[in-house]
Parts: C-alpha cells; sequence; structure tokens
C-alpha cells in the first residue's frame, strides 16, 4: 500500500512523544510535541488543516483538523480514557470532506499509544 511507510512513520513520531511525555496532557501539549517530531523526520505537518462543511451549497461552517501530514494523511489527536466510535466516525467525516483516502486517529492514553486507521472508502 502506498501509504504504508508514511503512516508507519507518523505512529513512530507518536510513540516518540508518548515515551517522553507520557499520558496526562491536553491535546494541544500532543500536538506541539507532534509537530516536532514529524518536522525532525523531514515531514510537511500542516496544524489546523480547515475543513469547510456545505449545506445545500451554503458554508455552514469551518472546522479543523489536528494535522494534515504531507498533503495526504489527516492525524486527529486524542488523550483520553479509551477511544470512541464517534472518534472514528469524525475522523472518515474529515477524509470525505478533504477527499483524503487513509486518516490516523491516535490516542495518547493512560495505557500508551492507540491507534486506529481509517479510510475514505472501506477496505
Amino acid at each position: 500500500m502506498k501509504y504504508e511507510d508514511l503512516t508507519q512513520r507518523i505512529i513512530g513520531s507518536a510513540y516518540q512523544v508518548h515515551n517522553q511525555l507520557g499520558f496526562g496532557f491536553l491535546e494541544s501539549v500532543y500536538k506541539k510535541a507532534m509537530i516536532i517530531e514529524l518536522s525532525k523526520d523531514a515531514l510537511k505537518v500542516e496544524p489546523e488543516k480547515p475543513l469547510k462543511v456545505y449545506y445545500d451549497g451554503q458554508n455552514i461552517g469551518d472546522f479543523y483538523v489536528d494535522l494534515l501530514i504531507e498533503d495526504e494523511i489527516i492525524v486527529e489527536l486524542k488523550s483520553i480514557q479509551n477511544l470512541a466510535k464517534e472518534h472514528e466516525v469524525q475522523l472518515v467525516n474529515y477524509l470525505n470532506g478533504l477527499k483524503k483516502e487513509i486518516g490516523l486517529l491516535i490516542n495518547f492514553g493512560p495505557s500508551g499509544v492507540e491507534v486506529k486507521r481509517k479510510y475514505r472508502q472501506p477496505k
């Protein structure tokens, strides 16, 4: 798969961040640390990438994905006890909105890094 190497590098960065910070910080702290770690790996990182949502041809709101990596992969970060189905659904909605094929949901949780890979089109 064409995204395999890139997603592995992103996941590796998440483990580096978790190894240094552990659990318990706000998502914004992990986001800043991920930007540093991904940049050290020479990856293009766009934080807070805007996503416009339209209804009946009218813009009804702007949302922001946590990270867009290499113009290809959406990364949503969490720092919670457990990921829930709605977090996965939110990521798929972002994939559809930005017309990207793959996203990673990364939780810096109490038992370590939890990663869910989501696709715009179910595999």
